[in-house]
């Protein structure tokens, strides 16, 4: 698939996507959603992929929110339509069973802080803002903000951010736990590569099941999720990847992963 409002570029097993409408500020419109949903696609099926870093193109939005326009034209059921695809797109990134880190380089409002927030992690540039504005234009937030944020930042903070519609810059962010680091902007990219690379360098199999494992497990009872998680454990107590950790660790050197 040839895309028209994205970049994507693989190097040494990293996918750097880039949202490409900056005379937009990077708004998701259908033809954007349909897109990633091909990119989040290729991050979970290629086997060239093994992580990726999402970000928005110039300097100004990682992604602005949703593009109005479409907004402007939809009735019920086409509303809902959208939301749907918005969701699955969002989810298959979200469960792709490899690190996904969003590089947010500027304004992440609505349908982008939703965006970021399906990424594993969120890697904030100095000069990013937050906020779920939806209510502001009599809409609710449709891509999943009132189900990740909660999970995310918890339920006060959620409803705080979506009920008043207010704007957060990234230390704020930072502080309810919205993202991970805030760095300055020219060290961005390099320092989401750089994370993305450190994880990169674990057992594959162990970062896919623990993503699963806290994927899953917030859906489920504490029994539930210990359960979970011990036969995540005991799946990876098979692998040559668990033997040859253990062996590197004693051993004192690097180990030589091969995701079996």
């Amino acid at each position: 698939m040839s895309y028209k409002t994205l970049l994507l570029e693989i190097t040494g097993g990293v996918a750097l996507i880039t949202i490409n409408r900056p005379d937009k500020l990077n708004a998701l419109n259908d033809q954007v959603v349909d897109e990633l949903a091909h990119a989040a696609e290729r991050i979970a099926s290629e086997d060239a992929i093994q992580g990726a870093v999402l970000t928005g193109a110039g300097t100004k939005a990682f992604v602005a929110g949703a593009d109005i326009a479409d907004l402007a034209k939809q009735g019920p059921f086409d509303g809902k339509a959208r939301a749907l695809r918005g969701q699955a797109m969002l989810r298959r990134l979200e469960t792709c069973g490899k690190p996904v880190i969003a590089a947010v380089n500027g304004y992440a409002l609505g349908g982008g802080c939703e965006l970021a927030m399906a990424c594993h992690l969120r890697i904030a540039s100095e000069h990013a803002k937050f906020g779920q504005p939806e209510v502001k234009l009599g809409i609710a937030p449709g891509y999943g903000g009132t189900q990740r944020l909660p999970r995310i930042v918890g339920k006060g903070n959620a409803l705080y951010l979506i009920l008043t519609a207010e704007m957060i810059d990234a230390q704020e962010a930072y502080r309810i736990g919205l993202v991970n680091k805030v760095v300055p902007a020219g060290e961005l990219l390099a320092t989401t590569e750089k994370i993305v690379r450190g994880i990169l360098a674990m057992g594959p199999l162990a970062v896919r099941l623990a993503l699963e494992a806290v994927d899953q497990g917030l859906e489920m009872t504490l029994d539930e999720g210990l359960l979970l998680e011990a036969n995540h454990f005991g799946l990876l107590a098979a692998t040559r990847d668990m033997k040859e950790g253990l062996a590197a660790f004693l051993e004192k050197r690097a180990p030589r992963f091969e995701g079996r």
